[in-house]
């Protein structure tokens, strides 16, 4: 893996990565798509072809979706995630944690080992299993196990979470025969500022390709987010990659990428999908009211439509009518309409692969902006284009019950 940081933008930066056997590299900041087990959700294996390359390459994975079966040693002599999957291109980026199925317990963590809800039940990992769940699976980049904590524990809890995290780090990196050339070094702290300077620092000092920050979507506030994200960024050295998980939102990517972030893993996509709902907000912000199309969709605040609206039942248009994903260049609104409301699993395949196109797409438009110097003017007017369209809708929802 090799990783070059090619722009910056005040705290923004775009940067090429090395990795896998795609000749070419694939430029950050970029998506990680989430998968289960190795494929994304909803998405079949034959179906992935029609995502914008090279950007769709980036696959997130869990090891811990492969805890019991098939057993890490089958999949060891199958030859790793690539050769099981077919994925010979794509790259596998995998950290423990997915927001989905395998959630951090705090409480249950111990100094052997981090705590997980799996839809199996509660798991106790070590270092030692974790590490053999990796050299099994083979991904491409890997971050260490971490102690993730809530943003409401008490400060002697942040602490004792660092302590293992960094303890934890130095585990993997003795059992890993890489010596960490593909390993990501996690960075925790919960809301202190303190304690994640602490982490950042002493992570910094290992040798490892890159960083992962974790503990972020777990109860904190939007504005003790630049603090603490700051707080880690300046600990860190310029030129290695940075991953961060729970960051999904698109107000929430723009923030990271501000602060310095170049990868993120993100089960935005999936939530929106699995509720029917489909992204329409303007790639380019450029124009001024470039939200301002949206204002008469039920279910819309500017960025996603709910595609189980009645009004969409007759709807023959595209999901976005600029949009050259399979999705929208071979079905209309109200094709995926009926296939929602009469529980079509073929509904949620079409809305993947356009939101997982759109995202990218957002992606795409982020890296433009920084190569052209722009983003903070990107950033700013996508901030107040959200906000001025959901005050604009509020205005008009009051209007419409003024009794005549």
């Amino acid at each position: 893996m090799r990783f070059t940081v090619t722009r910056s933008c005040g705290g923004a930066r775009s940067g090429v990565l090395y990795a896998g056997n795609w000749p070419s590299p694939m430029e950050t900041p970029a998506l990680l798509l989430l998968t289960r087990k190795g494929l994304p959700t909803f998405i079949s294996r034959d179906l992935l072809a029609s995502l914008p390359l090279p950007d769709s390459l980036l696959l997130h994975s869990s090891p811990l979706h492969f805890y019991d079966c098939p057993p890490p040693l089958s999949i060891s002599n199958v030859g790793g995630l690539h050769q099981m999957l077919g994925l010979h291109d794509h790259v596998f980026v995998a950290s423990p944690r997915d927001c989905v199925e395998c959630l951090p317990e705090s409480d249950s963590a111990n100094k052997l080992g981090a705590s997980f809800e799996t839809p199996t039940g509660r798991r106790h990992i070590s270092p030692a299993k974790y590490m053999e769940l990796i050299s099994s699976q083979k991904p491409n980049l890997w971050a260490s196990l971490a102690d993730e904590v809530p943003a409401w524990v008490p400060e002697k809890r942040n602490k004792t979470s660092v302590d293992r995290t960094l303890r934890w780090l130095d585990d993997c990196l003795a059992l890993d025969l890489a010596s960490g050339s593909s390993m990501l070094g996690s960075i925790v702290g919960g809301t202190s500022r303190q304690e994640r300077e602490r982490c950042a620092t002493e992570v910094s000092k290992r040798n490892v390709a890159g960083f992962w920050i974790g503990g972020f979507g777990l109860g904190e506030s939007m504005e003790e987010r630049p603090s603490l994200l700051n707080a880690v960024i300046d600990s860190l050295p310029e030129q290695k990659l940075r991953m961060i998980s729970g960051f999904g939102l698109p107000e929430e990517v723009l923030q990271g990428v501000a602060a310095g972030i170049d990868l993120f893993d993100s089960t935005y996509v999936y939530h929106l999908t699995a509720g029917g709902f489909a992204l329409v907000f303007p790639l380019d912000n450029r124009e001024k009211g470039a939200f301002d199309s949206q204002l008469s969709d039920i279910g819309s605040d500017g960025t996603k439509i709910n595609l189980r609206a009645t009004i969409y039942r007759k709807d023959t248009s595209a999901i976005v009518s600029n949009c050259q994903c399979f999705t929208c260049q071979n079905h209309t609104r109200a094709y995926i309409n009926h296939l929602l409301n009469v529980h079509e699993m073929l509904a949620q395949i079409l809305l993947e692969i356009h939101n997982t196109h759109h995202y990218l797409e957002f992606f795409r438009s982020v890296r433009e902006a920084i190569k052209c110097n722009s983003f903070d003017v990107f950033h700013r007017r996508f901030i107040e284009g959200r906000r001025g369209h959901l005050t604009s809708a509020i205005a008009a929802s009051e209007y419409e019950v003024i009794p005549a």
